[in-house]
C-alpha cells in the first residue's frame, strides 16, 4: 500500500469541477492536505488555483467532486480559513477586537472583553509571543507583517484548522518574510495546516513541504514532497511545454523604434548617464527606489535626485508631463494604480496614448491598435469590451505593458513588473522588456525579486535598509550576492 493513502488528511477535495458558461475553469481537480503540513499549491495564471480555493473554503459552488475536511463531508466552513493579499481588517479597531471578530456575543449583544483578550492572546501566542503586547494597539499602527500575523490569530481563534494563504509575502520585504514563514512552522507544530499560494520559487523552497501543481483546471502533480522534484520540472508541469502561451509571440511583439536619448541621474555622490536600450535596476527597501520613481514619472516633486534628459535638466510636474515627454510608468499595484477596472480592455490599452496625444474622444484607429496588441502578446480576451477583471493576474500586468508598445516610449519605468505573476508570465514579460529596450527605450526597473535584475540589467542602484543609497553595480557586478550585501535584503 502507498504510505500516502495512509496519511490523515486535514483536507481531502476530489474531481473538483467548476465551469462558468461554456468555460472549464476545473476539470477533476484534486488537493489533499495533511495535518500539520505546509502545502504549496502551484500553477500558472488562470490555471484555477483561485476558483479552486473559492470553492474550498466554501465561497464558491462546486458543480462535481467531493470535498471532507477531516474526515467528515458535513465540515463547518470556519475550519478553513482564508487570508487574501487585501487583508480584511477593521483598522480603528485594536488587535484584540479584530481578532474577536468571529465570536459571538451574548444574548444581549455584549462582548466579555476579558475574555475577548485572553482569546486573542492564546491566538497570538501560538504565532508569535512577541505579538501580544499589541493587543490594544489600533490596527492601523500596525506595520503589514503585524497585520497579517493578526489576521491569522483571527483564523485561529475561530477554530480553523486549515489556512490558504493567497501570495503572503507580495508586500512584505525579505525579513518579514522570514518571520510569517517562522511564524508558520510554529503552527505547523500545534497540528494546524497551511495552504500556501505564490509564485516565488525560492520562497516555496524555504517554507513547504509538499506541492500540488495545476495546469487547465486538472492536478498534474498531486502531493510531491519538494525535495523529490527540480525546479525546471516545476515549470514543466505548470507551463505543459516550458514556454508559456506567449512566448513564441513576446519575441514578436515589435513596438516602433524610439529616438534615441541619454539619461543622466544624480543624487549624493552617484552620477549615472543610460545610454538608449539601457537596463537599470533599483534594488532595496521601497523608500529608496520611490525617490527615483516619482522624479521620473512626475508623481512626486519632493525629491531630490537630478534628472537630465539629452542633457538637459527635466523636472516633471506632474505624471501627465511625464508621459508627455516620453516617460512610461508601469504600477507594481495594479489593482489601485495600474487597472481601470470599470473600463473594458480597450481603453485600458488607449489609456497612455489618450494622455500623450491630448486626446479625450475615442478614435477609430485604438480599435486596430488595440486588437494588434492583444494578438502580439497572445493575450486572450472574450472581446476588446470585456473588463479586465475577466484575465488573470499575469495577463492583467502584461496588459499594462502593452499600453506603451505603440508609443515607443523614451524611458519606461517599471515598478515590480512581474509581482504575483506565474513563471511563465515572469519570462513572457523578462522578453517583451528586452524587446521594448531593444527598440531603444531605457528601462529603469525596481524589483525585491535580485534574480530577475542579475539576469536583465546593466547597471543596479543599491539602496539600504533606510533607502539611502549603498552602491552602484555595473555589469560583471550584477549578482544576488552583492545585491544582498548592499542592500541588506536578499530575495
Amino acid at each position: 500500500m502507498n504510505a500516502d493513502a495512509q496519511t490523515n488528511y486535514v483536507l481531502e477535495a476530489t474531481d473538483i469541477e467548476k465551469s462558468f458558461g461554456a468555460t472549464d475553469v476545473l476539470r477533476k481537480a484534486n488537493l489533499r492536505v495533511a495535518h500539520g503540513e505546509i502545502h504549496a499549491l502551484l500553477g500558472g495564471n488562470g490555471a484555477g488555483k483561485s476558483t479552486l480555493i473559492r470553492i474550498v473554503s466554501g465561497s464558491l459552488r462546486r458543480d462535481a467532486g467531493a470535498i471532507e475536511v477531516a474526515g467528515r463531508p458535513d465540515y463547518d466552513p470556519s475550519a478553513i480559513a482564508v487570508v487574501f493579499q487585501e487583508l480584511a481588517l477593521l483598522p480603528d479597531l485594536n488587535v484584540a477586537e479584530n481578532i474577536h471578530l468571529p465570536h459571538r456575543r451574548d444574548a444581549l449583544g455584549r462582548i466579555d472583553r476579558r475574555q475577548m483578550r485572553d482569546l486573542a492572546a492564546q491566538a497570538l501566542a501560538m504565532i508569535d509571543p512577541a505579538l501580544t503586547v499589541t493587543l490594544d494597539k489600533p490596527v492601523s499602527r500596525l506595520d503589514l507583517h503585524q497585520r497579517q500575523l493578526v489576521e491569522i490569530a483571527r483564523a485561529i481563534s475561530s477554530g480553523a484548522k486549515l489556512i490558504l494563504l493567497d501570495e503572503p509575502t507580495a508586500n512584505l520585504t525579505f525579513a518579514d518574510a522570514e518571520r510569517l514563514f517562522a511564524a508558520l512552522r510554529r503552527l505547523t507544530i500545534v497540528g494546524i495546516s497551511i495552504l500556501i499560494v505564490s509564485h516565488r520559487m525560492s520562497e516555496i523552497r524555504a517554507v513547504a513541504d509538499v506541492c500540488t501543481i495545476l495546469r487547465d483546471g486538472q492536478s498534474v502533480i498531486d502531493r510531491r514532497p519538494l525535495l523529490e522534484i527540480a525546479d525546471e520540472e516545476i515549470v514543466q508541469a505548470m507551463m505543459g511545454d516550458g514556454r508559456g502561451p506567449a512566448a513564441a509571440h513576446a519575441a514578436a511583439a515589435h513596438p516602433a523604434m524610439v529616438a534615441g536619448v541619454t539619461l543622466g541621474l544624480a543624487k549624493d555622490q552617484l552620477a549615472l548617464t543610460l545610454s538608449p536600450g539601457s537596463v537599470l535596476g533599483l534594488a532595496g527597501a521601497p523608500e529608496g527606489p520611490a525617490g527615483v520613481i516619482g522624479a521620473l514619472t512626475g508623481s512626486s516633486t519632493n525629491t531630490d535626485w537630478s534628472v537630465t534628459v539629452n542633457g538637459q535638466v527635466r523636472r516633471f510636474r506632474s505624471p501627465a508631463d511625464a508621459v508627455r515627454s516620453g516617460v512610461g510608468y508601469v504600477s507594481g499595484d495594479r489593482a489601485e494604480k495600474g487597472v481601470l477596472a470599470t473600463l473594458p480592455i480597450v481603453d485600458n490599452l488607449a489609456a497612455a496614448g489618450r494622455i500623450a496625444r491630448k486626446r479625450w474622444l475615442v478614435a477609430p484607429s485604438e480599435v486596430q491598435e488595440a486588437a494588434a496588441a492583444l494578438q502580439r502578446l497572445a493575450i486572450k480576451a472574450a472581446s476588446l469590451y470585456a473588463l479586465p477583471q475577466t484575465l488573470s493576474g499575469g495577463t492583467q500586468q502584461k496588459l499594462l505593458i502593452a499600453r506603451w508598445l505603440n508609443l515607443a516610449p523614451k524611458i519606461l519605468v517599471l515598478e515590480e513588473p512581474t509581482r504575483g505573476v506565474d513563471v511563465g508570465a515572469k519570462r513572457e514579460i523578462y522578453q517583451i522588456i528586452r524587446t521594448v529596450a531593444a527598440a531603444g527605450s531605457i528601462i529603469v526597473w525596481w524589483s525585491t525579486e535580485f534574480s530577475e535584475l542579475a539576469q536583465t540589467c546593466d547597471h543596479v542602484i543599491t539602496f539600504d535598509l533606510q533607502g539611502a543609497i549603498s552602491g552602484l553595480l555595473r555589469q560583471g557586478e550584477i549578482t544576488e550576492v552583492a545585491m544582498a550585501r548592499a542592500t541588506g535584503m536578499a530575495a
